[in-house]
């Protein structure tokens, strides 16, 4: 029989070793899965500007010469086959009420609605080919944010960060930055699905408070004395899995984050030529809240968040980008409020060198018929719709793909939601075939069976 001092001197060793494979169990999930990217990749992280109820591609970065000459006429009369709408009330053909202009030493075409944008024309890569399979808010969210239609399924963020993990332990890999507006099909546009916990979005609210309960409510040795014990209780659970590792991570993230986020979020600092820069000095609040958005996603690319997405602020009298009438005076208020945001989130971002590695994409989940809905509105369209991107290794001042004289229908080059994913992993350095996770019984993946890297926007 040994001592108790015998048996604690011969084990020093073994709790040595518990204590390493904690450690490093821990460091591989900051780590992600993969050991180390597939290729080398452009980009080191995301920023996606969802722009919510989906912008007309023919009022910002795709003109269509045809609208004015057939302005006024019946579409069933002059289009080869108008498709059923969302809501079943097809007006006039209706031109553009904006002028479109060559933008910067591309030529890039760009709208009056985005003159701020404009300016980084040179840094624009349009997609004017995307299409999605539906043309209802909620499913067209879930496949824009997860490749499925259905809920429940991990968003593509949940997916960076499983696969490429975060480059700042004090933060999670995916931030979803919200406006005021959850788009339809609510949180779980933002879910972690059947990944582990660790990877779903963590929301920050606009304002002075991201997050509910970010300031401690006790001394922070008394805290960290609770979440030591909670770790050591979960640990010696017989039946440990995944979820539980999850939340231990959880945990762990949110402790951190009460030093972490004060921080991010404190723009005291950064210069009045910055500030003004993004439009915090606007009269326009919505402005001034989505240039708040953006300059903390720079703050969070700095950080080493993997993907960012930031939502529309809400705007009274307005659904979103969703202007089924009032088209004019409705995308008027939304340019205004992310137009000087978006430019100035370009010009910081490569002023500061960051531009050549942060993937910026802008977009929202389908575009809007070249018809009037009634008399001045635009119904929902998934037939051919635009998108851009800007750095990440993406090719500047381009555009790809084409649709129809009217905007309505693609008829070259055309891209499916699975092809923008498998090409923003791709710049990330993830091969989408091989980023996969057991679950139902098989290798499930963002793009399914599906996708194709789009290497025609690819520096």
């Amino acid at each position: 029989m040994l001592s108790r001092r015998e048996w604690l001197m011969r084990s020093a060793n073994g709790f040595g070793a518990v204590a390493l494979a904690s450690l490093l169990a821990e460091q591989a999930r900051a780590d992600g899965v993969l050991a180390k990217p597939h290729h080398k990749p452009t980009a080191k992280a995301v920023i996606f500007l969802y722009m919510d109820g989906g912008p007309s591609q023919v009022d910002t970065f795709d003109p269509k010469p045809a609208l004015e000459k057939y302005h006024g006429q019946d579409p069933h009369k002059v289009l080869a086959k108008v498709e059923p709408t969302q809501f079943a009330n097809v007006g006039k053909v209706m031109a553009c009420p904006w002028k479109f202009k060559q933008r910067g030493k591309s030529g890039l075409w760009v709208s009056d609605l985005f003159p701020h944008t404009a300016e980084c024309a040179d840094d624009l890569a349009v997609v004017r080919s995307v299409t999605s399979k539906f043309s209802e808010h909620t499913t067209a969210n879930y496949f824009l944010h997860t490749g499925s239609g259905i809920q429940g399924r991990p968003s593509w963020g949940a997916w960076t960060g499983y696969g490429l993990g975060s480059g700042n332990n004090e933060l999670p890999t995916f931030v979803v930055l919200n406006g005021g507006l959850i788009p339809p099909g609510g949180l779980d546009n933002f879910n972690s699905g059947f990944l582990p916990a660790a990877y779903q979005g963590s929301v920050f609210k606009a304002g002075k408070t991201p997050l509910a309960n970010v300031s401690p409510l006790e001394p922070g040795e008394r805290q960290r004395a609770k979440l030591d014990l909670m770790k050591r209780l979960d640990g010696m659970t017989a039946a440990r899995d995944a979820a539980i590792d999850a939340a231990i991570t959880n945990y762990e993230t949110a402790y951190r984050m009460q030093t972490a986020v004060p921080d991010l979020t404190d723009i005291s600092k950064e210069t009045e030529a910055t500030k003004k820069l993004y439009g915090l000095d606007s009269t326009y609040p919505q402005t001034v809240t989505f240039g708040t958005q953006c300059l903390t996603a720079r703050r969070l690319v700095e950080r080493g968040v993997r993907f960012i997405e930031l939502t529309c602020p809400a705007i009274g009298g307005h659904d979103r980008w969703d202007q089924h009438a009032g088209l004019k005076k409705g995308h008027e208020d939304n340019a205004r409020a992310v137009d000087q945001p978006i430019a100035g989130l370009l010009k910081d971002l490569k002023a500061r060198g960051l531009l050549k590695d942060t993937l910026v994409l802008w977009g929202g989940e389908f575009g809007r018929t070249p018809f009037a809905q009634g008399g001045d509105g635009r119904d929902h369209n998934p037939y051919g719709f635009s998108v851009w991107l800007a750095g990440g290794g993406v090719k500047g001042g381009v555009t790809h793909g084409e649709t129809d004289e009217f905007g309505y229908k693609v008829v070259q080059d055309r891209v499916e939601m699975h092809d923008l994913h498998a090409t923003l992993l791709h710049l990330l350095g993830v091969d989408h075939t091989k980023l996969t996770f057991r679950f139902g019984g098989r290798d499930m993946r963002l793009t399914d069976v599906h996708g194709e890297v789009v290497k025609a926007v690819i520096a």
